[in-house]
């Protein structure tokens, strides 16, 4: 098994793994690190107290940054009809119906987010095997299965994400790409962190928020205090003071 390279080493070397930083201090240091040749993304990580084996502390939500996540998100749309013409006229990549489904039955999954109308869930019900692992199963909690598909496909390509806990309990979300400045990221990870905490499950017991990772796609994690989550716009203008 390789190891990383240089600069990935460097960037570790600026990083204290046994510190707790605040949010602000995060992100400025992500984004003073030498990264990738690209515009890498800049992902939050959340563990979170919940045992998602019982169906009323699993958490599965949508949410609006007010940055965006500065990705271009392709939309496949299944629908027939004047939905679809809807669909098409609302910027849809990819619109179909038994032909799309077929098409994704044999593994064609360049899209982002799915969107269904109702009377299609019987063409998109039988794709579970292949969507459902990606994250891209439409479902009416996130408001992809229904009749309204201009605005659902409007506000996918304005960067509507979809969060849900995975097997482990954990929360991954991109917030924003490198090349965002500080206060857009730390103002879409606030509210990304202020949504976490709205939606935390009535049935959730003990400690909620066990641990936050913020890290870039090819870059190393940084530790974030998980008490940190008020407040944390006011750090951006106390900690830009410099020492």
């Amino acid at each position: 098994m390789s190891g990383h390279g240089k600069r990935y080493e460097a960037a570790r070397a600026r990083i204290d793994r046994e510190a707790l930083y605040s949010p602000a201090e995060a992100i400025r240091l992500l984004k003073e690190i030498e990264g990738a040749r690209f515009d890498e993304s800049v992902e939050a990580h959340f563990r979170l107290g919940l045992n998602v084996r019982h169906a009323d502390e699993q958490l599965r939500g949508t949410l609006m940054l007010p940055h965006g996540t500065g990705r271009v998100t392709r939309v496949a749309v299944f629908a027939e009809g004047d939905k679809a013409r809807e669909a098409e006229e609302a910027g849809a990549d990819i619109v179909g119906s038994a032909d799309l489904a077929a098409r994704v039955e044999g593994g064609f999954v360049d899209f982002d987010v799915a969107i269904a109308t109702p009377d299609q869930m019987g063409n998109v019900g039988k794709l579970g095997r292949v969507l459902g692992p990606r994250g891209l199963m439409p479902n009416p909690k996130t408001g992809t299965v229904t009749f309204d598909v201009a605005k659902a496909v409007q506000d996918a390509k304005a960067g509507k994400l979809e969060y849900r806990t995975d097997r482990g309990a954990n929360v991954h979300v991109t917030i924003g790409k490198r090349s965002f400045d500080e206060r857009a990221l730390l103002e879409n990870y606030a509210t990304l962190v202020e949504e976490i905490v709205r939606a935390k499950p009535a049935a959730s017991k003990g400690r909620y928020i066990k641990a936050i990772t913020l890290t870039t796609t090819m870059g190393p994690g940084l530790h974030v205090d998980p008490t940190r989550t008020r407040g944390i716009l006011e750090d951006l203008e106390q900690e830009a003071v410099p020492a």
